[in-house]
């Protein structure tokens, strides 16, 4: 009959290359743990006796000792957990006993940390038990080396994740806010106050920069820097009766050229010249967009818009 302290072996386990048991190396809330399952087929026992054994001794298992896996840890955990086959192999393991349906859980396995194996080797009394720890030890201590050998890269691998997270839910909500600008302007409903376009995005900057000229009933004033005659083709599509005025940096032979020519046959637009503008404003009437990009470069680069509180007049009064 076995002693208290004692456990019935159900197998010689016979000693596992130091690479066997690294692979039973689990990383779960953070900790560096090994499964009662892998431990026992190790140990050569009845994964149900050690962890009796442990129960008996229990005083000598704390928190960061062991603990027990919880249901969510055990589902999402299952591609990690293996076991040694018959042949001394690594497979993966039948950890958790499912019922008929393969949904629950019969058994939570426990996990052990470095030091809650270390502590086995007393609690189970035995030359093999003392053995295999030594492998186990030096496991343990393979794998730390190669984390911290390999920590920089870990980092990396982790900043780059997040960063990707991030790009994702951005990119997401930024889609649902332009739904949201585009079915405003179909419904013509309400102007967007602000967004964003990005590269290659330039028959929708195109389009909503029109629909603001159409948007007019007044006036239009256009301060850019950078202008050239295709300004002068979107300028075109505001209504009749519209006056449109462009404030540029520098006014060359060819764009002054190109006014002239333009005035001769279209509704004049007028040209004058403005150098303390460093952004770019379109003002509709008596409403003000900052607008990120020249009218002439929509789409190639990323650039924002927003609708500023300031009215046209309170801007000109500036100028």
């Amino acid at each position: 009959m076995a002693k208290e302290n004692e456990i019935v072996k159900v197998a010689s386990a016979s000693f596992q290359p130091l690479e066997s048991i690294e692979n039973l190396i689990l990383v779960i809330r953070g900790k560096q743990v090994m499964l009662d399952i892998d431990l026992a087929r190790l140990y050569g026992v009845e994964t149900k006796r050690l962890n009796e054994q442990v129960k008996r001794n229990i005083e000598r298992f704390p928190e960061d000792f062991m603990f027990q896996l919880s249901k969510e840890e055990a589902e999402s955990s299952r591609s990690q957990f293996a076991t040694l086959n018959e042949d001394g192999e690594l497979s993966r393991s039948q950890f958790a006993t499912l019922n008929g349906r393969g949904h629950n859980i019969k058994h939570l396995p426990y996990a052990f940390t470095e030091n809650g194996v270390a502590m086995l080797s007393s609690v189970l009394r035995s030359q093999q038990a003392i053995n295999v720890n030594i492998q186990i030890m030096r496991a343990f201590n393979a794998m730390r080396h190669f984390i911290g050998s390999h920590a920089q890269v870990f980092q990396r691998i982790e900043v780059l994740e997040r960063t990707q997270l991030s790009l994702v839910a951005f990119k997401e909500e930024t889609n649902r806010n332009f739904e949201e600008v585009f079915r405003r302007l179909d419904d013509n409903s309400e102007n967007p106050e602000k967004g964003i376009f990005y590269d290659g995005q330039i028959f929708d900057a195109y389009t909503f920069i029109n629909e603001r000229i159409r948007e007019a009933k007044k006036r239009i004033v256009l301060i850019d820097n950078y202008v050239d005659d295709s300004v002068l083709t979107m300028l075109d599509k505001r209504n009749k009766g519209v006056d449109a005025v462009v404030y540029t940096k520098n006014i060359s032979r060819q764009l002054s050229l190109d006014f002239e020519k333009h005035n001769a046959q279209y509704s004049p637009i007028e040209v004058k010249q403005f150098d303390r503008a460093h952004d770019r404003f379109l003002c509709i009437d008596d409403t003000v967009y900052l607008i990120g990009a020249s009218l002439k470069d929509l789409g190639k680069k990323w650039f924002g818009f927003v609708k500023l509180e300031q009215p046209t007049d309170e801007l000109l009064s500036k100028m």
